[in-house]
């Protein structure tokens, strides 16, 4: 198990991903098309990761972001590691409060902003809208 904490509301699917390291079925994700303005939260301990703004459709089949929130000298939501399963090397994206798998980092997102994209995991995300 990955993550510090785990929420113990988390269905299954969660904990598979957010715990093991699974991957939700592309194409599947509940928030992959979701348009409206807001902010992404972990969904094992709740804090932001990323804001509507910096969404994107990819084509991949999974939510993606070319940024991830940060404001001011606060610490960032998301942490990169070296991932070597399934036979590759990619980099993985954890949740810094809890250290729970969120999803994979490329370096195809959009090039006129950070060239990152946060491939992320639906289930390991609740939506908050703006206000």
């Amino acid at each position: 198990m990955s993550a510090k904490q785990i929420n113990p509301n988390l269905t299954e699917a969660q904990k598979s991903v957010l715990l093991d390291k699974a991957t939700e079925a592309p194409f599947t994700g509940k928030f992959l098309h979701n348009k409206d303005g807001g902010t992404y939260n972990c969904a094992n301990c709740g804090q932001e990761l990323f804001r509507s703004d910096t969404k994107f459709d990819s084509g991949t089949g999974w939510p993606s972001f070319y940024d991830i929130a940060k404001s001011g000298n606060r610490q960032a939501s998301v942490k990169l590691l070296t991932d070597n399963s399934a036979g590759m090397v990619r980099t993985e994206a954890v949740c810094t409060k809890c250290g729970a798998h969120l999803g994979h980092v490329f370096d195809d997102g959009p090039q006129d902003k950070t060239g990152k994209r946060y491939c992320i995991n639906s289930v390991c995300l609740d939506f908050k809208p703006k206000k």
